[in-house]
Parts: structure tokens; sequence; C-alpha cells
């Protein structure tokens, strides 16, 4: 293994550190985009029971806040249960724009390790094939061993920047669909509450636990 990634010239250097970040960001994102992490399923049960016993108080809404992305949400329509439905709705969509940010955390430079590390290894191809003409200028053909390093070191940086490169596409796409979906359910769970505060919505908690499919949440 380092005898080929010493073939492959400098340019392995840049694009083994674009390996070792885009694995650290998978890995962070595997773990702080989990649904229970993100999204859980009986928050709005929860403030449906404080509001039915008027339990409402800045100690809930401070301890929903820091919860997860979800409670951030809902604690904002919280803070905003007494105004008129569309404040409410204003300050669930305004903290929801940064929630949004906050989970799409990263993803822009796995998306830029997909996009520059076939480049490097393109560069890399470009040097090589430099340095086998170069060769071949000064002293023909006729020295096949610095003929084959050039060539070697061209296809080594291009086979191992499309290494990179693809894994870092499809986790990039993978987790944009991730989150796609995660949005959805917190803009849903969102709405349930502003038609609960706003008495446009007859809450039952037993039909919540029906719809939920824990099965389907712990796959995701």
């Amino acid at each position: 293994m380092l005898e080929i990634f010493t073939a492959g010239g400098w340019l392995m250097l840049p694009i083994l550190l674009c390996s070792i970040i885009a694995i650290g960001i998978i890995t962070e994102r595997f773990w702080s985009l989990q649904t229970k992490h993100i999204s859980p399923p009986e928050l709005v049960t929860q403030i449906w029971q404080w509001l039915r016993y008027q339990q409402v108080d800045e100690s809930r809404i401070r301890a929903l806040q820091e919860n997860s992305p979800l409670g951030q949400i809902l604690a904002s329509g919280l803070i905003n249960r007494d105004a008129p439905r569309q404040i409410t709705k204003e300050s669930i969509e305004d903290v929801g724009r940064h929630v949004t940010l906050s989970l799409e955390k990263n993803l822009n430079t796995l998306g830029t390790i997909a996009a520059i590390a076939p480049l490097l290894g393109l560069l890399g191809t470009v040097i090589g094939m430099i340095k086998v003409f170069a060769v071949i200028t000064t002293e023909g053909v006729g020295n096949p061993e610095t003929l084959a390093g050039g060539i070697s070191e061209a296809l080594i940086t291009t086979a191992t920047g499309l290494v990179v490169a693809i894994p870092s596409l499809i986790f990039y796409r993978y987790f944009r669909g991730k989150i796609n979906l995660l949005v959805v359910d917190m803009e849903q769970q969102a709405m349930k509450l502003i038609e609960i505060l706003h008495d446009e919505r007859e809450f039952d908690p037993d039909k919540e636990l029906r719809d939920f499919d824990p099965e389907k949440e712990q796959a995701e």
C-alpha cells in the first residue's frame, strides 16, 4: 500500500486528506442524523399533556429546546402560544430554517470532496503523462522503466481520486435525501402543534401512537 501511495506522487497527499475528511463527515452525519436524535415522535404528545394540565413553564420550554432540533422548533411555538396563529407559524418557520441549516452541517464540504477528488486524480494523470513525454523527448523510448513510472503515477492518482469521489457523492446524495425526509416530518409535527395551540385540531395521543411505527423509525 505504501509503495502504491509513493508511486502516485505528491498529489496522493491531498487525495488522502480528502478521504480522511470524507470518512469523518460521513461517520458524524450517520450518528447525528438519526431520527431519534432529530425528530423524537413523542414530543407533540408530551407538549399536549403539558398544555392540558397547564404545566408549560420556562424550565420545560428550555428543556424542550435542548432536547432535539424538533424540540427547538416546537419550543418556539410554545413561546408564542398566546400570539395570533400567523405569528406562531412565522416564529416556527424562522427557527425551522436555522434548524435545517444545522442539519446540513458539513454536507457542502462532502459535496466539494466528491467534486475535487476526481479532478486531483486527473491532474495527477496529466502530470504523469507530462513526465512520460519529457522522458520520450530527452531519452527516446528506450527506457521502459522511466516510462512505466510516469504511466503508473498517472493511473494510480486517477484511480485513487475516483475511489474517494464515488462514495463521497453517494453519501452526499443519501444525506440530502435523509434531511429532506426529516424536514418534512418536522413540518408535520410543527403543524400539529399550531393546530393544537389554536384549537384547530382535537389531538388524540392514542391515535398518534398507533400511527407511529417503531420498526420504521428504528430502521431509519
